[in-house]
């Protein structure tokens, strides 16, 4: 039909094709007669170019492609702008409830960090950042260059056990991912300096929630720790490919992110299931007032009775 625009057109011969389609009666094809469209069978229009008239639906589909084309593009825009819109929102909100903590969190395990590094983060392990402190090390809050807060668990080398507590808890960690265990990021190891950094929780422990004045725990976050620690337990315990007894469940090894969701500590004395190590080691080392009755271990597994005093503990 465009070619009905042509004014100067003065000779136009299509004969001995295969077209189809409707001939324009406009425009210079006034003027043309029906030997300059010969033995194109499925072509159609007017009567005096001897082709048979068009169909209706045929003229239909050509202005339905028109309209088509050209709401097309518009229909695209109403319903892509408004979904593009709402995921820039959600994605706002989300950066705007933890600005930088997902993205540094990316980039630390993704680099190495000296002991140097660890000591500028903590400012020399200075005690006014020393927020825990067990058997074989302190723990102590750090800022990373990225502004990312991160706690570093320094082992107190002059402890034989540290040595083999450290190792364990690199091991472990290493093999674990689940939103209720503490995020290990990265370790730092040489002869003078062992050091593990974990993501940081900066609502402290369970212990000091439950046992303090200054702190209040109502009944359903209570409710809701408990369900943390039995989920942490129940990753551990079945749903690794070698499961883990954590063998010093207590307290003060569950911390609370910004949310109030527990998290899971302190592997040093873990036990992977099905080492051929004696048991005795990790009966030992657990905590008085904290241990299951009989096996530490195993009873633990197979009772789940160090699940139900902590759990108790958390309700009491």
């Amino acid at each position: 039909m465009s070619f009905e625009k042509l004014q100067y057109l003065k000779y136009f011969n299509v004969s001995y094709n295969k077209l189809y389609g409707e001939i324009p009666s406009g425009g210079p094809f006034k003027n043309l007669s029906t030997h300059f469209f010969l033995f194109n069978e499925a072509l159609c229009g007017s009567k005096r170019f001897s082709v048979p008239p068009c169909p209706t639906s045929l003229k239909h589909k050509s202005n339905s492609n028109r309209m088509l084309l050209l709401f097309l593009p518009l229909g695209i825009a109403l319903v892509f702008i408004p979904i593009t819109f709402v995921l820039v929102w959600i994605r706002y909100r989300k950066g705007k409830r933890s600005p930088q903590q997902a993205p540094s969190l990316y980039i630390a395990t993704r680099e190495r960090i000296s002991d140097y590094e660890l000591l500028q983060a903590t400012d020399a392990l200075n005690k006014s950042n020393l927020i825990g402190f067990g058997s074989f090390g302190s723990v102590y809050k750090g800022i990373l260059r990225s502004r990312t807060p991160i706690a570093v668990k320094v082992s107190n080398l002059q402890l034989e056990a540290a040595f083999k507590s450290f190792d364990t808890e690199c091991e472990v960690l290493r093999n674990l991912r689940h939103r209720n265990l503490v995020k290990f990021i990265i370790s730092c190891s040489n002869l003078d300096f062992k050091a593990l950094v974990l993501e940081y929780m900066p609502y402290g422990s369970l212990d000091k929630w439950l046992y303090s004045h200054n702190y209040f725990l109502d009944i359903m976050q209570r409710l809701n720790i408990m369900i943390d620690v039995v989920c942490a337990l129940e990753y551990l315990h079945y749903e690794c490919s070698s499961p883990v007894i954590h063998c010093d469940l207590k307290p003060s090894n569950v911390l609370l992110d910004e949310n109030m969701v527990a998290h899971l500590s302190d592997f040093g004395i873990s036990k992977l299931l099905g080492e051929e190590e004696s048991d005795l080691y990790t009966k030992i080392l657990a905590t008085l007032g904290y241990i299951a009755p009989g096996s530490c271990c195993w009873k633990c597994l197979q009772g789940e009775s160090l699940m139900m005093k902590c759990s108790m503990g958390i309700l009491a």
